[in-house]
């Protein structure tokens, strides 16, 4: 059943618009996932949809009685309230009257002897059980406690804006709607709270558009992707992973139209370079097709986030916790934990909302003091935290004022000297947007202007706190890479399961009781350890692992660390052969001193044969990918 259709939308808050010529419909089973880099205009659609956001052009027109709701990055709250009775805040009857219900009942708390009150109440208490309201009452409760949200008399004012946001989700998920639109729901959410998530959506009816760069997520729940990109939009059927497949086709074919294009013009300059040859009227026709060709333009490709930048040497000695204990009041956050910090360690952080995770970090980094114990850094570390808020940056800075401020160049890890102008132009700040103005950035587009500015401080150890929130897929995915070929040590704090599993190789974990445990493996073995597996996603890590591999532009860090070791090795062996043959016709008649540098000698040369097959093998691969292209993200 078709529930709305968006014709000819667009929008412009600039010169430059967001984009324009929109135009698709929603169906009744439709569960699509919006996607698209950070600043692209996804929450500004979603707003049109909702009725939020007015429309530059075009119109939006849902089918009579359909319902949607709009549940925004940064929802609106009565400050007045309490848990209880913002989530049942809305215009269906039966969300009126249980909201007036409970904020009666929260009055008659504080005045028990007021009989007229308690008349009310009985009252609305026959009309919600007219109603059937009750068990719309028992979901609100039930979700909101999967949402670690449970006490539900506590007052909205004394909530973060994470206690908020989840809060605002349960009341969108129990609002009844044809249309249920959520914009970036995951955030603010720990692990099993995304779990769940992902199941709810996946039974629950009706429409859903969700934005989200959750890639588990929209692997599990989306059955359909729509994509603003650069101002163009696409509508891919079939999910994430023929979204994927599609943007690959349509990559290849749009590189192999523009070397055609380039290969024609090229022979019709050389043409013209050359003179005319031939009749007048075949003059005139090759300069018109030059002139052609000249015209012509083809979309440009993409810019990526490019991370090609160095680290700081790092020394043996990296970061050492002993006994190390934290409390909040009378409740233990950390106790007695001990762990060294390897130079090439990946380790993921994973636990509860307010188990002390980023207080663990805030340690690590000399942010926050243990109440016991010691933590001792080695002289040459060099920390870069990437905290949950951009609190360093400034908003009365424009975006190239707040990199030059760390670092006017840097030298890539090429040996390329880049000015911050050219390195904003790889984290895409193109031309007039490096000018822009701190504060009327996107959140997206902060986290990557945050992000630029703690690598261009040559970290060799990264402390990573949610770092998949509000940035886009395209940085993620580049930000991954950059992790798998970084030469220093690696702590993340995620509930992003895609993430983990991709990046990190043990996990600490929290229990909210003060415990810290090591678990060696991956983020999905330890759910499927703890019993807690969601059904298998079509286009996981693991699942793309052999792509990734052919994907895959140059050596990882390991795999070049390793072939400069197979060199020395092989130097070394052939250096030992060189060296024992000659013995063999000095011991000619020692037929025992004969036969042992016989065995040694054999025993050198099937060692040697094995180096050297693997040294060829990683060495056709780096001429592989440098003919291919040159390597840099």
């Amino acid at each position: 059943m078709h529930i709305l259709s968006a014709t000819d939308i667009g929008i412009a808050y600039s010169e430059k618009p967001l984009f324009s010529g929109v135009s698709f419909g929603i169906d009744s089973e439709d569960k699509i996932g919006l996607i698209g880099s950070n600043g692209s205009g996804k929450s500004t659609l979603a707003g049109i949809l909702a009725g939020a956001v007015e429309p530059g052009t075009g119109s939006v027109v849902a089918a009579g009685g359909v319902n949607i709701h709009y549940l925004p990055q940064h929802p609106a709250f009565a400050p007045a309230g309490t848990v209880l009775t913002e989530v049942f805040r809305g215009e269906e009857p039966r969300l009126k009257a249980l909201y007036e219900y409970h904020r009666l009942e929260e009055q008659l708390a504080l005045n028990p002897g007021n009989e007229a009150l308690a008349l009310e109440i009985a009252e609305l208490s026959l009309k919600l059980d007219s109603l059937g309201a009750w068990e719309l009452e028992n979901s609100g409760r039930a979700i909101l406690t999967r949402l670690s949200m449970d006490e539900f008399q506590r007052p909205v004012a004394s909530l973060s804006g994470g206690e908020m946001k989840r809060v605002a989700l349960a009341r969108a998920l129990i609002t009844p709607c044809q249309l249920l639109i959520l914009d970036e729901p995951t955030n603010h959410l720990d692990s099993q709270a995304i779990l769940w998530l992902e199941d709810y959506l996946q039974k629950r009816t009706g429409a859903l558009l969700l934005i989200t760069h959750d890639r588990w997520l929209l692997s599990r729940v989306a059955n359909r992707i729509l994509e603003v990109d650069r101002g163009e939009f696409l509508d891919c059927a079939g999910g994430y992973q023929k979204y994927l497949e599609l943007k690959a086709e349509r990559a290849e074919a749009e590189a192999a139209a523009a070397r055609k294009h380039r290969a024609a013009l090229k022979r019709e300059l050389t043409w013209m370079l050359q003179g005319a040859q031939g009749r007048s009227t075949k003059e005139r026709a090759r300069k018109k097709m030059f002139r052609e060709l000249n015209r012509q333009t083809f979309k440009a490709e993409k810019g990526n986030v490019e991370l090609d930048i160095p680290a700081r040497r790092l020394g043996k000695k990296v970061i050492q916790l002993q006994a190390v204990s934290k409390s909040y009041g009378d409740r233990p956050l950390i106790k007695d934990f001990s762990y060294t910090l390897l130079p090439r360690d990946r380790i993921g952080i994973v636990g509860p909302n307010g188990s002390g995770k980023s207080t663990l970090l805030n340690i690590i980094a000399g942010l926050s003091q243990a109440d016991s114990g010691q933590v001792e850094r080695g002289e040459t570390v060099k920390i870069g935290y990437y905290r949950q808020q951009a609190q360093e940056l400034e908003d009365n800075l424009r975006v190239i004022q707040y990199i030059q401020g760390i670092r006017y160049s840097v030298k890539t890890a090429g040996g390329e000297n880049i000015t911050a102008e050219k390195m904003l132009e790889r984290f895409l700040f193109e031309g007039s947007d490096q000018w822009t103005y701190i504060r009327d950035l996107s959140g997206g587009e902060r986290r990557r202007l945050y992000l630029l500015g703690i690598l261009m401080e040559e970290p060799n150890v990264l402390l990573l706190d949610e770092p998949t929130n509000n940035l886009d897929i395209e940085t993620l995915t580049v930000l991954e890479d950059y992790l798998e070929d970084f030469p220093g040590a690696v702590l993340a704090v995620s509930h992003d399961r895609w993430f983990l599993d991709k990046t990190m190789d043990h996990l600490l974990t929290l229990d909210g009781k003060g415990n810290v445990s090591l678990f060696t493996g991956s983020f999905s073995e330890y759910l499927a350890e703890a019993g807690s597996t969601a059904p298998e996603a079509e286009n996981t890590p693991e699942k793309k692992d052999s792509r990734a591999k052919r994907e895959k532009t140059k050596l990882s860090y390991k795999e070049e660390r390793e072939l400069e070791q197979l060199e020395a090795e092989t130097d070394a062996l052939q250096q030992e052969l060189e060296e024992l043959r000659p013995q063999l016709n000095e011991v000619a008649t020692d037929y025992v001193r004969l036969n042992q540098l016989h065995q040694q000698i054999q025993a050198i040369e099937q060692t040697l044969e094995t180096k050297m097959e693997r040294w060829l093998e990683l060495q056709e691969l780096k001429d592989q990918y440098r003919d291919t292209g040159d390597g840099s993200l």
